[in-house]
């Protein structure tokens, strides 16, 4: 029997107040950020958002965030795996852990990464001897955000994980394939969406990520500065308009690059010939 569609009465009076929520929280803040812009005339727009400045603060952000995330996706499945597959002390301990970037403030999380990855801290004085400087680095920016990314990845990787099927890995075995064949042709095509969508979500994180990166990453223009930092800056500075505009780019690139990963999940889907 087909699930039912009206346990919320009403297609118009559940539309409206879905429409209203999206309004609320997107369609708004977005039409903010163009009316502000939209004062500065083209021209302005333009010199503001592609000031070398504001260039490169649009480079450290989104490449950190890449790296960052890229670093949960390989991690985060290892991590889905151990918690999923194996049953050892502390199992339930080490699974509520995933979540403390969720609970824990960015800036106690930022000021505590900080004296860790310090030259003098416990973690940086490893990376000092080794000649690489962990705080007040791109390094240190990145090792921030995977911090708080890395339970988007392994959240979305462990339930499809649980929900696996041991008969297709077994049928497997039985025609003689090994454990990296298992993995790669059985189980690792199943987490590609799911990963994905892990990925997406740490990304999108790491883009906006202000509190948690703003104390170890130094803040030296054109070597450390992230695009939220100058965005913080402008409206220090009351240039409401400039930081509208710094933001709006931003939104735009985010737009496109979660779009694309979107794009490419829907395109499996299609393939593999489930509906979407």
């Amino acid at each position: 029997m087909a699930a039912s569609k009206k346990i919320i009465p009403g297609f118009r009076f559940s539309l409206g107040i879905t429409m209203f929520y999206l309004s609320l929280l997107f369609i708004i803040p977005m039409l903010a950020f163009i009316l502000y812009s939209s004062g500065m005339g083209m021209d302005k727009f333009i010199s503001v958002v592609t000031d070398e400045r504001i260039l490169h603060g649009y480079y450290v952000s989104f490449l950190c965030a890449f790296v960052a995330a890229a670093v949960n996706g390989f991690f985060g499945i290892i991590l889905s795996w151990v918690l999923v597959r194996y049953d050892f002390p502390g199992r339930k301990i080490l699974d509520g852990l995933i979540d403390l970037p969720f609970a824990l403030p960015t800036a106690v999380a930022g000021i505590a990464l900080t004296t860790l990855y310090a030259e003098t801290g416990w973690l940086g004085q490893i990376f000092h001897e080794l000649g690489i400087k962990s705080a007040f680095s791109p390094l240190g920016i990145t090792i921030a955000l995977i911090f708080v990314g890395i339970p988007f990845v392994t959240r979305n990787v462990q339930p499809v994980l649980r929900d696996l099927q041991p008969e297709a890995e077994e049928a497997a075995r039985l025609f003689g394939a090994s454990e990296f064949t298992i993995f790669k042709k059985v189980i690792f095509p199943e987490l590609l969406n799911p990963l994905l969508t892990g990925f997406a979500l740490a990304f999108a994180r790491g883009i906006g990520e202000y509190g948690s990166v703003v104390f170890i990453a130094g803040n030296t223009p054109f070597e450390t500065e992230i695009a939220p930092l100058l965005i913080m800056t402008k409206l220090e500075q009351f240039d409401y308009e400039g930081a509208a505009a710094v933001a709006i780019v931003m939104m735009l690139l985010s737009f496109m690059v979660l779009l694309t990963i979107n794009g490419y999940q829907r395109y499996r889907l299609k393939k593999e010939g489930i509906a979407v």
